[in-house]
């Protein structure tokens, strides 16, 4: 099988991001507060450091919006084309010594995401995708050929039975709590990280919304995975997500993730072609 040569290097920096990450994980380390209230570790900043010289090396011009530095200066100048960086989703997972936590990096062309990749480290789980979306299970710091293994995932049609639903386990709120008891929902999980963007997209649930404010760094690689295994992630209005918001901080106002489902099931409005 072979892969856009952009997404695999997108993996492969990711994979490498999970080597500082679990080095700190297991030794020990120290945490902060960022001005929004949000914690800060270790592995937020060493990961993203390695992020960003990567990037530097292997996508030279392509602006990049990465979570740790935009905690502490302005967003650079954006095009059509940039990169979106989560260093280390689900810090308070990180923190707790859980599992879910995961790098998730994103490239963005004319407000859409084209290419995704998000690694789990501790799980030793990568998700990347294209046109379409694989995962492999590779060690962090692996090389591009463990990586190029990977096997193709789809989501699924809903069983008639109901719906899978995952919530997060740090930021449910009770907009999308009154959501969801709308929907016919069999079995509920909660969830850290994007890996629950994962667990649909290789169809294992169906539907993930998050109805209280987000950034778009936090959803733009499970986005682009689960929309190439054919998949939807739109905005709590219908409309479609959109990624480059600079004026906002690159803010958004929610969003509802689901697998092959109808969208006009979702009770929502939705534009034609969304």
């Amino acid at each position: 099988m072979s892969f856009d040569v952009t997404a695999l290097l997108l993996a492969q920096i990711a994979v490498a991001a999970g080597e500082p990450i679990m080095e700190i994980y297991r030794r020990g380390f120290s945490t902060a507060w960022k001005a929004d209230a949000s914690p800060v570790t270790e592995a937020d900043l060493a990961s993203e450091r390695l992020i960003m010289q990567r990037l530097a090396a292997l996508f030279p011009g392509i602006p990049v919006i990465a979570e740790e530095c935009m905690a502490t200066g302005p967003a650079p100048v954006i095009g059509p084309q940039f990169i979106l960086v989560d260093p280390l989703d689900g810090t308070l997972e990180f923190m707790t010594h859980g599992s879910e936590f995961t790098v998730n990096l994103a490239l963005v062309l004319n407000g859409r995401t084209v290419a995704g990749a998000i690694y789990a480290p501790l799980q030793e789980r990568l998700w990347f995708s294209d046109k379409e979306s694989h995962t492999v299970k590779v060690a962090p710091g692996a090389s591009l050929a463990a990586i190029a293994k990977a096997r193709r995932i789809t989501a699924r049609i809903p069983p008639p039975s109901g719906l899978v639903a995952l919530i997060s386990r740090s930021h449910l709120d009770p907009a999308t709590e009154n959501y969801l008891s709308r929907l016919p929902i069999t079995e509920c999980r909660a969830m850290g990280s994007s890996l629950k963007f994962c667990l649909i997209a290789q169809g294992e649930a169906d539907i993930y919304p998050r109805l209280n404010p987000t950034c778009e760094w936090d959803t733009a690689a499970g986005h682009a995975i689960l929309a190439a295994a054919g998949g939807h992630v739109i905005a709590p209005d219908g409309q479609p997500l959109r990624y480059g918001n600079r004026a906002g901080g690159f803010r958004q106002q929610g969003f509802i993730a689901c697998g092959r489902i109808r969208i006009e099931s979702l009770g929502l409005h939705v534009r034609t072609g969304c």
